[in-house]
């Protein structure tokens, strides 16, 4: 898979996260996304990758496991493909309505309440990307994402559709960023 689809979408997903946070319970949060391109090449580096990470070597894949792992990241091979994500949400990170973005330039987002959600808007600088797309959520516990999502270097439009779940108040070894 080409890395920067890979953090473009994994850093895009977390800069989009809602703005009113603090009705998310603090902790340890799952997000598992999966993504859509219309050009075939970067789905089938999509595909290249998780084939290609089905059958590293075990100690290949247990390191590359491991590397992903200290970002909080993993593929998500059983479940049809996509990535899955932990992020830690401090109490304080939830009343400052802060998340980690995942984002190393600056982005600008715009979220808009709308009836059991948010519509979301961002622009960002590195790696140059924008989208837009809406987060509804389930109580205090989950919500349900989809966003379209252009950048990547190039010109390439990717729709996002995700999914985020509170797994346990303790974040254990994962990090707040």
């Amino acid at each position: 898979m080409k890395p920067p689809v890979l953090a473009l979408c994994a850093s895009a997903l977390l800069a989009a996260l809602p703005a009113s946070a603090q009705s998310l319970k603090p902790g340890l949060w799952e997000m598992k996304t999966k993504i859509a391109s219309a050009n075939p090449e970067t789905m089938q580096a999509l595909a290249m990758a998780q084939k290609e990470m089905a059958n590293m070597p075990p100690e290949q894949r247990k390191m590359m496991e491991q590397m992903m792992a200290k970002n909080g990241m993993s593929l998500n091979l059983a479940d049809g493909g996509g990535v899955a994500m932990k992020f830690c949400l401090t109490k304080e990170m939830a009343e400052k309505q802060e998340l980690p973005s995942g984002q190393e330039g600056d982005c600008k987002t715009t979220r808009t309440p709308v009836p059991g959600g948010l519509n979301i808007a961002f622009k960002c600088s590195k790696p140059p990307s924008s989208g837009s797309g809406q987060i509804i959520f389930n109580g205090n516990t989950g919500y349900s994402m989809r966003m379209n999502v252009e950048g990547g270097g190039k010109a390439e439009n990717m729709t996002v559709e995700g999914s985020g779940r509170w797994l346990a108040a303790d974040c254990g070894a994962v990090k707040a960023k």
